[in-house]
């Protein structure tokens, strides 16, 4: 045997892999004692069978012509790129490999020095890793340094709304708004590039985006995990949309903790000297009424409604911050709620003409008292603001918004409002309208924003001087 032959089963002999050589015909030539001991074959019972010896037999019909391919273009390259692969012992049990192939050129022709790992090991470890993934209780994305996802849990499924056949193999961008998707590729290409366990957008909101196109708050944490082939991040998704809840919840609380401290104050403190006030008028007005002349009682009774216009604004106001006190979200049907506003308007509703109409409300959860409140102020509005010599008509509706909330609209034909109002008439003791025929006092809007508020929602108009005014708003109760 020549010396570089003996150099060469030397060296196949020494390594840790189960080496074989195959011949054109796929016939096995050599075998080194990795081989054997992997296999349970002796040498001998391998030496001139066909590699398909080695091979599970529902892979035996195409083999063959697979193996053919490869000598028609003999290259070095892994086995099955792609695929699982499996080897057969000689006592017929199976076993997961890598296989590495590389042509050799010999006086016998072109061979194939044929490498083979038994990765049992490394598949348990994977099968232990997703059980890991899949059982973790939010939502699980595994994805390499393109972006691609790779596996995904469960709780990612029922998160997104997405089948996990929908996203392996998609890019992480379906899963990000479109505002934030565009930059995304170059922030994860800076994460890979110097990775670390950390949280992902320290200092900025996220938001994650449903197969059905609503936006949503999150949490996510990122973890580089190394393996054989590369570097991927395993991102862990938290929908923190109660978190966000509860913490609109408590600044409103604080708010109206302020706002009754003050109130507090205003219900007191102004009340007694309004009384006063009043009091002195009405000894004025009886004790000294014939030293009076008559402009001086003309302005006594300025001051009279002045002082009674303010003691109900110090009313209303403490009304104002008392909204939602005390008071638990149930069970609403809102149909009933109009039902019983329209009842109760139902004299203004008759004398000014107005003519209703309303589609099929939900029911959800939500403070009840506070939300008649609401409709009996937007209604009533409505009938208040109308124009003359035109007919008022009201339509009032729900319907599902791009983020799953409902969203509802009280229209009118009224007189509308201009643009420049729009924010302004939210904003308490704020009134357009000084005329008498549609005296208030500036609160009822505010009213309504904080009522919308209490329910997670956002309140706005729509409007035209001339054409009327649509009040939509936002619902979104736990």
């Amino acid at each position: 045997m020549k010396h570089s032959e003996l150099t060469f089963q030397a060296i196949v002999e020494a390594t840790p892999n189960a080496i074989i050589l195959v011949n054109k015909e796929g016939k096995i030539a050599y075998a080194n004692h990795q081989t054997e001991k992997l296999f349970g074959f002796s040498k001998i019972e391998l030496i001139s069978q066909t590699v398909e010896i080695l091979i599970p037999s529902r892979y035996h019909k195409h083999h063959p012509h697979l193996r053919n391919h490869f000598f028609t273009e003999p290259e070095t390259r892994a086995m099955g790129s792609g695929r699982e692969l499996f080897a057969m012992r000689k006592d017929k049990s199976e076993f997961p490999v890598e296989v590495g192939l590389n042509p050799l050129t010999t006086i016998d022709g072109t061979m194939v020095l044929i490498s083979i790992i038994d990765i049992t090991a490394r598949k348990k470890a994977e099968e232990r890793f997703k059980l890991v993934v899949e059982s973790a209780p939010n939502a699980m994305i595994l994805a390499n340094k393109d972006g691609e996802i790779t596996l995904i849990n469960a709780q990612t499924e029922k998160l997104f709304g997405y089948h996990r056949n929908e996203l392996i193999g998609n890019q992480l961008e379906i899963l990000i708004p479109k505002q934030f998707g565009e930059n995304h590729p170059h922030l994860r290409e800076s994460y890979f590039h110097s990775p670390s366990v950390r949280s992902m957008g320290a200092g900025r909101e996220l938001f994650a985006l449903r197969k059905d196109g609503t936006q949503f708050p999150v949490e996510i944490g990122l973890n580089p995990i190394e393996t054989d082939q590369e570097t991927v991040v395993l991102a862990s998704i938290i929908d923190i949309t109660e978190r966000k809840k509860h913490e609109v919840l408590i600044a409103l609380e604080s708010k109206n903790k302020e706002l009754e401290q003050f109130n507090y104050i205003a219900s007191h403190d102004l009340q007694e000297p309004l009384r006063t006030v009043s009091n002195y008028i009405q000894i004025l007005e009886e004790d000294f009424s014939d030293k009076l002349d008559p402009e001086a009682k003309n302005h006594l009774q300025t001051i009279s409604r002045a002082t009674v216009r303010m003691s109900m604004l110090v009313r209303t106001l403490l009304e104002f911050s008392r909204l939602g006190k005390n008071n638990k979200l149930v069970s609403v049907d809102c149909n009933e709620v109009v039902k019983n506003v329209v009842s109760d308007l139902n004299s203004l509703i008759k004398t000014s003409g107005t003519v209703l109409i309303i589609e099929h409300l939900p029911v959800i959860q939500a403070y009840e008292t506070e939300f008649m409140q609401l409709f009996l102020n937007l209604i009533n509005n409505a009938i208040k603001f109308r124009k003359k010599d035109t007919q008022p008509e009201i339509k009032i509706g729900c319907s599902l918004n791009s983020k799953g909330h409902h969203e509802f609209y009280v229209s009118d034909n009224g007189k509308g409002i201009e643009e420049h109002h729009f924010d302004r008439i939210f904003q308490i003791f704020q009134r357009l309208n000084t005329d008498q025929e549609a005296e208030g006092y500036g609160i009822g809007l505010a009213n309504c924003k904080k009522i919308v508020e209490m329910h997670g929602g956002k309140i706005w108009v729509e409007s035209a001087p001339g054409i009327g005014s649509t009040f939509r708003f936002t619902v979104e109760t736990i």
